[in-house]
């Protein structure tokens, strides 16, 4: 799915010292491990309530399972300590905690006799804490054909974007040879992408177009009364920057707009400005028809409230997670719960950041616009 492409029309805070505004997005020092012990004497959070929804953590954990078992996975092994028999096992031996378990407390003591906790080492290197946000599959109003309402295209994969491997963006193929696939400004001022039959679908919107990129992948409600579903088939490489940080910046909006709605009613009233804007961000995606729940980068089904999103240069893909943060607007409903890393984006690009995946619909896009929040992000692996 990104991806899924993370999130979040976010504002990027000023970089400085545990005393001004944290810099979330600063990158580990060269060699730095993004995973720590926790401290003498810290305390993990409390397990023991998330055994009374096991039944709503076995999908997505049974997921992380099947794709560990894939023969592919063990490229991505060992990373922060963590080799692949390890990761696998962990993921097992959780499942059978989760199962055997008699009693919450029993739960939780099994967790404490089998499993290390370790910690992200956050926005600053030392634990400090992550930035998370929400992202999740947009339902929007399109058409299959262009008229005077539906405007704005959602592309499929052009032929001449080359990906390595691993899925990475290499760029563009040209008589010349390879070249970075241009931004997304040049695509579209350039009508780049007209004429190729790459259009899969039209919306009404800019910013509903915009708000599908970020997500990485969108239900789009057909004229006709059809719906098509869309997930996430590659971007062109560039930078992602977000349209939240931008506006905040420039003074448009205020911190405490900040926020999908917030970022809409802007673009209703300055119809003027939208495009301008829209093109800071460099990054652009592409997508592909899909008849299945949306994906994440590892291939399996996104789960809503169980899948998460991170920098996977950093963190083992399929891993036990547990997050410790809020949910909305400021204030919103608490998160104490075990989500697994299953998915990436193109703004989940260091140890400061994490994205949780919250679903489809409207109340799903309206949690996952108002998602900003600090908070503690820890990995459960078996004991060595």
């Amino acid at each position: 799915m990104k991806k899924l492409l993370a999130a979040p029309f976010l504002l990027a805070l000023a970089a400085g010292c545990r005393t001004a505004a944290p810099d979330y997005w600063k990158p580990l020092p060269p060699g730095a491990p993004a995973l720590l012990p926790l401290a003498p004497g810290e305390q993990h959070p409390d397990f023991s309530q998330q055994w009374y929804a096991r039944e709503d953590i076995l999908p997505a954990l049974d997921n992380s399972i099947a794709w560990s078992k894939k023969p592919s996975s063990q490229r991505f092994f060992p990373i922060e300590g963590v080799n692949f028999e390890r990761a696998l096992k962990s993921l097992e031996h959780f499942r059978e905690i989760l199962q055997q378990s008699q009693s919450a407390e029993d739960f939780e003591q099994r967790l404490d006799a089998d499993f290390t906790v370790l910690k992200s080492a956050g926005w600053n290197g030392t634990g400090g804490g992550v930035l998370f946000t929400g992202y999740c599959t947009v339902e929007l109003e399109g058409s299959l054909t262009a008229d005077a309402t539906h405007r704005y295209p959602l592309y499929a994969l052009p032929s001449d974007l080359v990906k390595g491997p691993e899925g990475e963006i290499l760029g563009r193929l040209t008589p010349q040879g390879m070249e970075p696939y241009p931004t997304r400004a040049v695509i579209e001022a350039s009508a780049l992408l007209e004429g190729k039959g790459l259009e899969l679908v039209w919306l009404a919107n800019p910013v509903d177009a915009y708000v599908a990129h970020v997500n990485g992948s969108a239900v789009v409600h057909l004229t006709d009364g059809s719906m098509l579903r869309l997930g996430y088939s590659g971007k062109n490489g560039r930078t992602y920057v977000s349209l939240g940080q931008e506006l905040v910046k420039d003074k448009q909006l205020d911190k405490s707009q900040l926020s999908l709605a917030g970022i809409r009613k802007w673009a209703s009233a300055n119809p003027d400005k939208v495009e301008g804007y829209l093109r800071r961000n460099e990054s652009f995606v592409f997508f592909a028809p899909i008849d299945h729940p949306p994906h994440g980068s590892l291939n399996v089904p996104v789960t809503a409230g169980r899948s998460l999103a991170t920098d996977k240069r950093l963190f083992p893909r399929g891993a036990i997670t547990f997050v410790d943060t809020k949910l909305g607007p400021k204030g919103g409903a608490d998160v104490h719960q075990f989500l697994f890393d299953q998915d990436t984006g193109g703004a989940i690009r260091t140890a400061g950041r994490a994205d949780m995946y919250l679903g489809q619909g409207t109340e799903a896009e309206r949690i996952a616009g108002a998602t900003r929040a600090e908070g503690q992000l820890y990995y459960l692996f078996l004991k060595q």
